[in-house]
């Protein structure tokens, strides 16, 4: 059925998912701000197109207003997030979606940041703009999951990545791991990293593998490099430390660390940061909220099997990407694991929604998102 055939629902959800489409383009280049698409139509007629396209750049309604031009007049516009209605580093969207003279507005969700907050629609409606919310509104939850968990939260989205055997193993008996996976996978690792906060490691990850942790070649955003390091073992001549002050890098400790140790490394460019908390998990929840309050939107941790370990046992990661390599290794081979009991049963194991599986060569890239039983 083409678009000029279907009912004004389905017209509604056929905008909007070009929207959500749109809204994608900015991931990497808009954070902290969310990702945003808007759609300008007039009936089936697409006359206005707009993605938020770099921090700090006009945002989403304002691009397809300017496309659409006098055509907006009279037009509906479709958005992925609720129009803002306050002066930031961009004049708001609400009035300039009013003084186009837009008759309707279809947002797909309201924002929660406290200064928009349901404010924009209700600024559109008071000028007589009709207004609806809530299209596709799962969808669209989907694109702006990072921000609404650090607007809601205060702790950035946390994206976990590893490469792995067909039999679950990260790296051989004696830690060797270089390479499970393929260049085609590696540069999507890459691609990862340029898009991202923070790339974060496990002391274990520097002492087996020395790693810049660099995006090569660069991407839009250039990640801050952390190790969690408790008893600051990381040596003063890591690449990570000789590159620190070319690359940001914060080293996260406990006060276990040597002073001396916490001395050398910030002569040496590094942001030592000693976290207090009794444990693993809640030094790391410590650190998550330190980064959110830094506005950090996306932080990708590229741990070894103990890292891991911790963080899916307690449910702290939120995305997955995992490229498995044509190999078998068997035997006493490190896999994923961690001195924590995890779920007791399959029934609350943390679920994996939105699967997508790509061939990259003879390895199998998977990502999907974590659904954790309380959700």
């Amino acid at each position: 059925m083409g678009q000029g055939f279907m009912d004004p629902a389905a017209l509604d959800r056929w905008h909007m998912q070009l929207a959500l489409e749109l809204a994608w383009r900015g991931q990497g280049h808009v954070e902290p701000n969310p990702m945003v698409g808007c759609v300008i139509a007039r009936g089936a007629e697409v006359v206005g197109l707009g993605w938020h396209r770099r921090y700090g750049g006009p945002h989403a309604e304002v691009e397809a207003l300017r496309t659409a031009g006098p055509l907006a007049q009279g037009a509906t516009a479709y958005i992925t997030l609720e129009p803002c209605s306050h002066q930031g580093k961009t004049p708001p969207c609400t009035e300039a979606l009013i003084r186009a003279g837009v008759r309707r507005v279809v947002a797909a969700v309201e924002d929660p940041f406290p200064q928009v907050q349901g404010r924009g629609l209700a600024q559109l409606r008071q000028a007589g703009v009709e207004v609806h919310c809530g299209l596709l509104a799962q969808e669209a939850q989907v694109v702006l999951a990072p921000y609404l968990k650090r607007i809601r939260e205060g702790k950035p989205w946390v994206v976990a990545k590893w490469a792995a055997t067909w039999d679950g193993k990260l790296a051989t008996w004696s830690g060797h791991s270089r390479w499970i996976s393929n260049p085609q996978s590696r540069q999507i690792v890459h691609r990862l990293r340029g898009r991202v906060d923070a790339v974060v490691v496990g002391v274990g990850t520097v002492l087996s593998d020395d790693p810049l942790l660099t995006a090569r070649p660069p991407g839009p955003r250039t990640p801050v490099r952390v190790v969690l390091d408790s008893q600051g073992r990381t040596p003063p001549d890591a690449q990570l430390v000789r590159t620190a002050s070319e690359v940001p890098t914060l080293l996260a400790t406990s006060p276990a660390a040597p002073k001396s140790w916490q001395q050398t490394l910030r002569q040496a460019g590094c942001e030592v940061v000693v976290l207090e908390g009794v444990d693993h998990l809640a030094r790391w929840n410590q650190l998550l909220h330190l980064l959110g309050s830094r506005r950090m939107t996306n932080v990708l941790v590229e741990g070894g099997p103990r890292l891991l370990g911790w963080l899916l046992a307690a449910g702290e990661v939120d995305e997955v990407h995992v490229f498995l390599g044509p190999k078998l290794l068997g035997g006493q081979s490190l896999g994923i694991g961690a001195p924590l009991p995890g779920p007791e049963s399959i029934n609350h194991a943390w679920t994996l929604q939105r699967i997508r599986v790509q061939s990259l060569g003879e390895d199998v890239y998977l990502q999907a998102l974590v659904r954790h039983p309380d959700d």
